[in-house]
């Protein structure tokens, strides 16, 4: 794999697509994913940023970061996603994530088609969610991905736990990776996970 190929082609082809939050796709580039579990943020957190991702909608009229300048673009991502990775980053909910042998399961399930459908790069597996670098294969689609990830999880989790349930919130946060400088800070912050208990692996792309 060449690293010089990894990150967000602003010429190439790009699959955009909305929920909550914008995702853009681009094959064969590195994507940098978050995703939680069900109860990791209180109600009162929820409403409050339905409230401001409407209200956002309001004032800009859009949801697509793309045609954000850059001084929007960061404001955008400081209001939603660095907030919220506080927030997950304080252990709201029942934190099951800390339990080893839920760990496991979601590691192995990381690792499992490792070098045939994606590659994977370096995780962190916290208390109450879980990041993610990784390049999809050409053919292979990222929401495909990560939905096979946090499907069988959590079939496989809450049949060890004996629950039934939702257990992962529905949607996920992906980042497309722009630049060598932006994919190191991203490895960085995964990494620093470690000091705080996560699950941490590191893995450079080669």
């Amino acid at each position: 794999m060449n690293p010089l190929d990894l990150f967000y082609d602003s010429q190439a082809g790009l699959k955009t697509t909305f929920r909550e939050l914008p995702h853009w796709k681009q094959q064969g580039k590195v994507h940098f994913l978050t995703w939680r579990q069900a109860d990791s943020l209180p109600r009162a957190r929820l409403e409050e940023l339905q409230s401001e991702r409407e209200a956002w909608l309001r004032r800009n009229g859009t949801a697509d970061v793309r045609e954000l300048d850059h001084f929007e673009r960061h404001a955008y991502y400081k209001l939603f996603h660095q907030r919220v990775e506080h927030w997950l980053d304080a252990g709201s909910g029942s934190c099951l994530l800390k339990r080893s042998e839920i760990r496991e399961i979601v590691a192995a399930a990381l690792l499992h088609f490792d070098g045939e459908r994606y590659a994977l790069g370096s995780y962190a597996i916290a208390s109450n969610h879980v990041h993610v670098l990784v390049v999809p294969m050409n053919g292979i689609d990222l929401s495909s991905i990560t939905h096979s990830w946090k499907s069988f999880t959590a079939k496989k989790i809450n049949a060890v736990l004996g629950r039934s349930g939702t257990f992962w919130q529905d949607e996920s946060f992906d980042h497309l990776v722009r630049n060598e400088t932006s994919l190191r800070r991203i490895e960085e912050y995964i990494a620093g996970h470690e000091s705080h208990g996560a699950l941490v692996w590191r893995k450079d792309f080669q």
